[in-house]
């Protein structure tokens, strides 16, 4: 990964730049913001940049031996740490193959993307104690190439609290050239006392055009290129996800439609069937349903006021939105809001998906026929 391939961000990169140039690089280094806003395309770019032979003004050569080594993920003084299902593997070392075949085929990927690549289960991953103790031995050993050493944590707020404690002093202290990345989506689950052994910094959301042009080049027609950056919110992983599952967006789609038209006709068998239908899914995709719903609400809302030039829609998803749009207004469309974040405040603390999705439903029927 090279600064020009990361996509937005264009502040980071400069205060980056400018930072390593001034040669006084902080030995921590917190990057906080959804995967998809690009931390660990950035952490890598970064990374790269530190540790070539021959660096530019704004990016790594990649042509010396340290360049070679980055682009295949074999740098002998980077290592990589990240979250692992505990009965497969107590440390990052147990699953390093497919952490590099998950980078290779994009940095742009999520928590989950990393738990479905490692466990066919699903099963939570952390990072236990027994990693701590391999981040010390190896900042302890000699740099190969007499440069940096960088220890690069994504997910880092999945250190268990013993982990955690463990590295405390490796941060305040580090043995001499020694780089930590830490890479969260959520600053305030990591600790106070290694928050103020960082440097943060704050990753915004991608904009939609630049989204939108990174799809395009992956091959998505323009139309489609559009909707997706919109769903994805500024979400890169989230885009990416959409255009290479094809079918869950379809899905997503479909129950939508189902839900709105049962709720519409006040077909109450429909409406617990539908429920039923939505709790087989896994809570992340139950998780992604609600933010879809969100999407198309809000479409539906701009689509109304603003008309067909300014939604950003599959032809699939306009096609119904015209029909369905009438129904989406200002007598309702708070409480439909409303609705949707509650569902997904609820999924986060795993609540029954059958009865959250049954309650919805019916909310959902009351909130339509306010139109």
């Amino acid at each position: 990964m090279f600064f020009k391939e990361v996509v937005g961000q264009q502040g980071v990169v400069a205060d980056l730049l400018k930072e390593v140039n001034s040669q006084k690089i902080a030995h921590g280094k917190l990057f906080v913001g959804s995967p998809g806003f690009g931390t660990l395309a950035m952490a890598l770019a970064y990374t790269r940049y530190v540790l070539c032979d021959n660096p530019g003004e704004s990016d790594a050569c990649g042509n010396c031996s340290s360049c070679a080594q980055m682009s295949d993920l074999q740098h002998p003084d980077v290592h990589f740490v990240y979250p692992v299902v505990q009965s497969i593997a107590r440390t990052s070392e147990g699953f390093l193959n497919e952490w590099r075949e998950q980078v290779k085929r994009t940095p742009y990927f999520t928590l989950f993307d990393w738990t479905r690549c490692m466990d066919e289960k699903e099963r939570n991953p952390i990072i236990g104690v027994e990693e701590s103790r391999e981040i010390i031995k190896k900042i302890n050993l000699k740099s190969f190439q007499g440069g940096y050493k960088v220890v690069m944590v994504f997910g880092a707020e999945q250190m268990n609290l013993e982990c955690s404690n463990k590295l405390l002093k490796a941060l305040e202290e580090p043995p001499a050239k020694t780089l930590f990345i830490l890479l969260s989506e959520n600053q305030q689950e990591i600790l106070p006392t290694i928050q103020s052994r960082t440097q943060t910094w704050i990753f915004t959301k991608i904009q939609p055009v630049e989204i939108a042009d990174f799809l395009e080049k992956k091959g998505a027609d323009r139309h489609t290129a559009d909707g997706l950056s919109a769903f994805s919110d500024g979400d890169l992983a989230s885009a990416l996800n959409l255009l290479v599952n094809g079918e869950f967006t379809e899905t997503y789609r479909d129950l939508f439609i189902q839900l709105m038209r049962c709720c519409f006709k006040k077909d109450v068998n429909a409406m617990l069937s539908w429920a039923d239908d939505i709790s087989t899914l896994t809570k992340e995709r139950q998780k992604l349903f609600v933010l879809y719903a969100l999407h198309m609400l809000r479409q539906c809302n701009v689509l109304n006021y603003l008309g067909q030039e300014h939604v950003r829609l599959t032809k699939e998803e306009l096609a119904f939105s015209e029909k369905f749009a009438p129904y989406i207004t200002g007598n309702n469309l708070r409480q439909f809001i409303a609705t949707m974040d509650n569902a997904y405040y609820g999924l986060e603390r795993n609540a029954s998906a059958k009865m959250l999705f049954t309650e919805m439903s019916f909310q959902v029927m009351r909130y339509i026929h306010r139109s």
